[in-house]
């Protein structure tokens, strides 16, 4: 069984607090300066979506773009760094697409999530231009050999991209869920990578990790601004992008640590296309709703909980519960990154904790009647 072997140290690199510091000032700037640009950049609070009482900046994915920006100029000129700055210009440039396009629907409210996932995937598309990188094996006999077509990787390469950055949006939808989710995850590629001696990757998960962090801080628990769509698709590129770097770059990493770390998002949206498929007859499987699992916990743990608390502080406090379901895939992957059936019967277990949890919240049973 692998065992973790890093000196604390290494998690306070300059490069790491200086995306950190960039991250949350620019999120105080943003925030001070809202009577500015409120106009075009608020999130209101009508909808079916909406979990917040007051209107709040949903243009966070600057910070973040910011402070990854930051972290790279702050990086080491070195030799020994250089392969880590050809990371973290890759995932800056290649996630130009899905950054920009998210954050035009952010400030004009208009474009659609069809154009957002295209250019989440040509982001995907972009990445294998720039790195020469794709998905070349999942480890399934047939699947392996048809990858091995660099059309066809290129193009499953930038469909997993696009899912993942999808689903990072769909679960974007309480005070720190995202952010939060996003830390466990670069947490975990960050100690497999930094476990097979991939520190390049190791030191690009711990920089994005500053910049999410930095955001983080302003986001939770009183939600003082919101990812948006700019950040939430920016920064699922960026975690579907490592994702694939991982196993890519280290043979000894199953391609099913990847998966298992990127879960929880993927088990949500897949499950919520279900739910509004075949559960909900006449309802579009694109439209939005309000039963996620994450709207669940809100309304059956969160407000009985604490149930003498503000609705800001209810909503802040949904994310722990998710935080903690997170966890788990995330620690099984740390510990049988190099297994493929320790991975899969790890998914296994997170989609039907998932499935459990679902139904005890919606149905009041663990198992739901016929």
């Amino acid at each position: 069984m692998p065992t973790l072997n890093f000196l604390i140290s290494e998690l306070f690199r300059y490069d790491a607090l200086v995306a950190a510091l960039a991250s949350l000032l620019t999120c105080f700037a943003l925030v001070l300066t809202k009577s500015w640009h409120g106009s075009f950049s608020m999130d209101w609070t009508s909808g079916v979506q909406k979990m917040h009482t007051k209107p709040t900046p949903r243009i966070g994915g600057i910070a973040i773009a910011v402070g990854v920006l930051a972290g790279y100029a702050a990086s080491s000129h070195g030799q020994a760094a250089a392969e880590k700055r050809a990371i973290l210009s890759a995932i800056l440039l290649a996630g130009l697409p899905a950054f920009i396009f998210g954050l035009l629907e952010d400030v004009t409210k208009k474009v659609s999530v069809k154009v957002r996932l295209l250019a989440t995937m040509a982001s995907g598309v972009l990445g294998w231009g720039i790195t020469g990188t794709s998905l070349t094996h999942v480890d399934i006999p047939g699947i392996d050999w048809l990858l091995s077509f660099t059309l066809i990787s290129v193009l499953f390469t930038a469909f997993a991209v696009g899912g993942v950055a999808n689903a990072i949006n769909i679960i974007d939808g309480f005070n720190g869920l995202t952010a939060g989710t996003a830390l466990i995850m670069l947490t975990a590629f960050g100690l497999i990578a930094r476990q097979v001696g991939d520190i390049p990757l190791a030191f690009t998960s711990l920089i994005i990790a500053g910049a999410v962090l930095g955001f983080f801080l302003v986001n939770w628990p009183r939600g003082k601004i919101f990812l948006g769509d700019g950040g939430a698709y920016f920064l699922g590129f960026t975690l579907a992008w490592i994702a694939v770097l991982l196993p890519e770059r280290n043979a000894a990493v199953s391609p099913w640590s990847s998966l298992l770390i990127c879960s929880y998002p993927i088990i949500e949206v897949a499950f919520s296309i279900f739910r509004r498929k075949f559960l909900r007859e006449g309802y579009p499987a694109t439209q939005p709703d309000a039963v996620h699992l994450h709207t669940l916990a809100n309304k059956r743990w969160a407000k009985k909980i604490f149930s003498n608390s503000s609705k800001t502080t209810q909503n802040g406090l949904t994310s722990p519960f998710l935080w903690v379901y997170a966890l788990l895939p995330c620690s099984a992957a740390i510990v049988f990154y190099d297994s493929k059936i320790f991975t899969l019967l790890s998914l296994i277990v997170s989609i039907s904790a998932y499935l459990l949890m679902y139904s005890k919240l919606a149905f009041f049973r663990w198992i739901p009647k016929k």
